[in-house]
């Protein structure tokens, strides 16, 4: 292992353009901690909240930050204390800054071994969506047979939380853009199209009512999603920050049994059960890029930068 690392950083809030590739000392892992080389990483909509400054009164932060809480990688050191991974270790798993980058330190706790038919972008992918895919499902207790909306359901965390949903025997109606209609289907959610009229298209289809819903867009639809609803008694949001003046919860994952969590989607992206479309991968020095294409929304499945190159 060389001295110094290349990652992407900010040392200010502001647009895309405050991303710069920085050079850092190779740091040892902590007790409790393993070093990965870092084989590619998922990119969120959390990212640019950060980097923006718009989640600042949720996740204050210390400058200079190395965004990038999904990561897939080989461990090169292990601290003191780890007995359950070693070095050459390939694993997975979520941390709270730090991913988009050559090096990274992480949790022992929050990592879990990656499938060796898991292919890198899509282990980098896996993280932060299943982890707060099946926290949230657990949160609203979907159940075989009950009906749940997932607003942005062709994003990261839907498309995760529709195949979970669907493998729980929910049914799944999604919100998506038309042009990500057939790929709901594909993933055996019925799509409708966001924006006004929402509650009246959602009825359409589901004219038995509805049992749960999951805000995963944050553009603005909770009063129509409650509504449908009928109440705030089981609609959470993971987007929207301006939820509790509507009475939701905004819900994060857990760090508690994440790396259970990560285990078991990763177990099920192995079994061919569960799959996550890579939009597009990017390099250290596309980062910016990367970070503009999520601000912009409509992605479909996730972004991924690669610090290493092309990953196998």
């Amino acid at each position: 292992m060389r001295e110094d690392y290349r990652a992407i950083a900010f040392l200010e809030y502001g647009g895309p353009e405050v991303l710069q590739v920085v050079e850092h000392p190779v740091p040892d892992p902590g007790e409790g901690e393993v070093r990965l080389v870092v084989r590619a990483a998922g990119v969120n909509p959390i990212d640019w909240k950060i980097r923006s400054g718009a989640a600042a009164s949720f996740i204050p932060v210390e400058f200079p930050v190395v965004p990038g809480g999904d990561v897939a990688g080989v461990i090169d050191a292990v601290g003191r204390g780890v007995t359950e991974f070693a070095v050459g270790d390939e694993v997975l798993g979520s941390i709270d800054f730090g991913g988009c980058a050559e090096v990274a330190l992480a949790k022992a706790k929050m990592l879990t071994k990656k499938p060796a038919s898991v292919p890198w972008e899509l282990a980098s992918a896996l993280p932060v969506a299943a982890n707060t895919a099946l926290h949230v499902l657990a949160e609203l207790n979907v159940r075989e047979g009950e009906t749940i909306v997932i607003d942005g359901a062709a994003g990261g965390v839907g498309t995760v939380a529709v195949q979970l949903a669907r493998h729980r025997g929910a049914h799944v109606i999604g919100t998506a853009r038309e042009s990500n209609h057939e790929y709901l289907r594909s993933l055996g959610a019925t799509p409708v199209v966001y924006g006004e009229g929402l509650a009246d298209r959602i009825r359409s289809v589901a004219p038995n009512g509805v049992d749960a819903v999951l805000d995963a867009s944050g553009r603005g639809s909770l009063p129509a999603l409650i509504e449908v609803a009928g109440g705030t008694g089981r609609v959470v949001t993971i987007a929207d920050f301006s939820a509790a003046g509507l009475g939701v919860r905004m819900v994060s994952a857990d760090a508690e049994g994440a790396a259970g969590r990560i285990a078991e989607a990763a177990a099920l992206a192995a079994a061919g059960k569960l799959t996550v479309p890579i939009a597009a991968a990017y390099s250290l020095e596309e980062a910016p890029e990367a970070h503009r294409v999520s601000e912009a929304g409509h992605v479909r499945g996730k972004l991924v930068v690669l610090p290493g190159g092309k990953a196998d």
